[in-house]
């Protein structure tokens, strides 16, 4: 089977691991903060706060941004479930915009056109999560503008999207944006097994996701009630959660970290090939707009309407492709159709669905295997 995505691991990686495993730190020690100047420095940001998954990422920003009961959150509905869960998580209700139809990223022209009415409801949102969907930055100049002008905090869902620039800035620079959270899962860029990363440049924020992702417990001074009593002195100043990144994972991230460039570089060079290969076949092909430099986490295409996606999927399985679909929109799944949302009221989101399919894009991907699945596409029209 050739999947959609799959980690790249060398020697290296393999090495840095086990450097770990016979040290005397297999948690909170040097590589978790190593990782972290890694991933600040690479994205040019202050501050980088690892965590367990990108999900406790998410979770942790909300938390940091005052998100609670009464406030609403709004994000995309072309996305994992995670982004929209991160506010229930808080207590708070969530609000989806619908996606532009050739990025498949939120829209600004919707959001700006659901915030005016908003507004005259009482209802604006207290935080926007745009999602840059397969690798590709939002209009994020745009949505700060709006920012500005309505009140909302950003935290930008760039789990698909580290080694990604926009504006020629690196994803994760939080130019726009209060926070930008990273996903290092498997099939992402990167990997460091499971785990996620914040980025800010909001010294307050850094340090409240540093006490959350840790039972909210702290040994800084300056953080407690009374004087340290000794070395071994620590206080509980928050309820937090144990979200620490593993040594590990860090090691292993640290790693992954020194080839970045050059898995988004193949990336591109297999997004090039597909583009020349697949042209002359009627599928629609990924937009890339001209401000964005996708890191290209996913290659979804659009299946000509006279394919069933479902018959289409079956067959590419057989044929040994590891498609998949990325996403259901989330207004659609049974816990959040329970909160009052139908099918039918982001109608971008469900149509680019319908048709929707992820083919094999990740840097391992071979030349060979990639004519094999431009072969199989082709196979998949001529067939009807």
């Amino acid at each position: 089977m050739i999947p959609y995505g799959k980690q790249a691991i060398n020697q290296a990686d393999i090495d840095a691991v086990v450097e770990v495993l016979q040290s005397d730190y297999l948690t909170q020690g040097p590589k978790v903060p190593a990782f972290e100047r890694a991933v600040a420095g690479y994205c040019g940001v202050e501050y980088a706060i690892a965590v367990n998954s990108a999900t406790s990422a998410l979770h942790m920003a909300c938390l940091a941004l005052g998100l609670g009961k009464g406030d609403w959150l709004w994000t995309s509905p072309n996305t994992f479930v995670a982004s929209a869960n991160c506010a229930r998580y808080c207590g708070a209700s969530v609000d989806f915009v619908d996606i532009d139809p050739r990025t498949y990223n939120l829209c600004a022209d919707q959001l700006e056109a659901k915030l005016i009415q908003a507004k005259a409801d009482n209802k604006l949102p207290k935080i926007v999560i745009p999602v840059h969907f397969a690798g590709q930055s939002c209009d994020m100049k745009r949505i700060h503008q709006l920012s500005q002008i309505y009140g909302f905090k950003i935290i930008e869902d760039a789990s698909h999207a580290i080694g990604g620039r926009y504006l020629n800035q690196p994803i994760g620079a939080c130019q726009f944006s209060d926070i930008s959270v990273f996903s290092f899962h498997p099939v992402k860029i990167i990997t460091t097994a499971e785990g996620g990363l914040a980025t800010t440049n909001q010294p307050e924020l850094a340090e409240k996701m540093q006490l959350l992702r840790s039972h909210g417990v702290t040994r800084e001074a300056h953080l407690m009630d009374q004087p340290l009593e000794g070395p071994w002195y620590y206080q509980q100043v928050d309820l937090g959660f144990n979200y620490r990144m593993t040594e590990l994972q860090a090691a292993l991230g640290v790693s992954q970290m020194t080839r970045l460039e050059a898995f988004v570089a193949r990336r591109h060079q297999l997004a090039q090939q597909y583009s020349e290969r697949l042209a002359d076949l009627p599928f629609v092909l990924p937009y890339q707009h001209s401000d964005t430099h996708s890191s290209l986490h996913l290659f979804p295409i659009l299946l000509p309407v006279n394919l069933d996606r479902g018959q289409a999927f079956n067959a590419l399985r057989e044929k040994g492709l590891g498609v998949n679909v990325h996403y259901i929109p989330v207004h659609t799944q049974p816990y959040y159709r329970q909160l009052g949302f139908k099918p039918g009221v982001f109608p971008q989101a469900e149509a680019y669905y319908q048709r929707a399919i992820s083919i094999p894009l990740h840097q391992g991907l071979t030349d060979s295997q990639q004519d094999y699945v431009v072969e199989c596409l082709a196979q998949l029209v001529k067939e009807g």
